[in-house]
């Protein structure tokens, strides 16, 4: 009963209390995100989007700083601030990396607080513009959080963001080897240069052999290399949103 409460909450979330606002940049837009920041999501993909020129948005959570998360290390305080020196946006990914199917709209308010402050010291008073939401959950009732916090919250439903879009859960595709094989990053690419609309992709660790979550090198590189051949703009969320009004 609890799994099925569950779906039906997700699906609240992602079909009611839509926030809509218009995509409209002059150009199709691409925009990388890593979600939780793994180390190697800084170490291994920080010289590649170098190499490239671009930058991404990494959303974070305080409470996985130094840490393990899916057996893997975290990113640490020196790893936040080398990223956000080099030029990439910093977004919020709640403190705790809390479910908003867990929480009351209360408790997460009070969980995005403790991020924005664990965040504005060390990051000399930055205040995160936008969200992505943990697991991909969006409860209802939080959602109007989100929303007064933040420009935008991304989520993990797949597609193109075109026309307009619920800029409380942006649509995005997973850059991620369980979801990769599914996807033609080719015509993704095409369709969102076509329509002038935005496409937002998120992952989590970046490494030869990634987990289900994550990709590899290759696989950065490559996706990178699409949205330039398409004719994307490729700039970090923050950015597109601004390009996209």
């Amino acid at each position: 009963m609890s799994a099925l409460l569950d779906k039906m909450r997700r699906r609240a979330g992602r079909w009611l209390d839509v926030h809509a606002a218009p995509i409209r940049p002059e150009r199709g837009v691409f925009s990388l995100s890593f979600d939780d920041i793994p180390a190697t999501a800084w170490t291994e993909a920080g010289p590649i989007l170098a190499e490239h020129g671009v930058t991404a948005t990494y959303y974070v959570c305080g409470g996985l700083e130094s840490g393990t998360n899916l057996d893997l290390p975290q990113f640490t305080t020196a790893h936040l601030q080398a990223l956000f020196a080099a030029g990439h946006e910093v977004g919020c990914h709640t403190h705790s990396h809390a479910n908003a199917l867990r929480l009351s709209p209360a408790a997460y308010a009070a969980d995005l607080d403790r991020n924005a402050a664990w965040v504005a010291e060390r990051l000399d008073g930055h205040r995160m513009q936008t969200f992505a939401w943990p697991f991909g959950d969006v409860a209802r009732a939080t959602k109007a959080v989100v929303a007064d916090r933040f420009a935008l919250g991304r989520g993990i439903r797949d597609g193109v963001n075109a026309g307009s879009a619920d800029r409380a859960n942006l649509q995005a595709i997973g850059l991620e080897s369980r979801r990769l094989p599914a996807y033609d990053l080719e015509a993704l690419m095409a369709e969102t240069a076509e329509r002038k609309g935005w496409l937002i992709a998120y992952g989590h660790d970046v490494m030869d052999g990634p987990t289900p979550y994550g990709c590899t090198p290759d696989d950065l590189d490559q996706v990178i290399r699409l949205a330039k051949a398409a004719g994307l703009e490729i700039v970090p969320v923050g950015q597109a949103w601004a390009r996209t009004q």
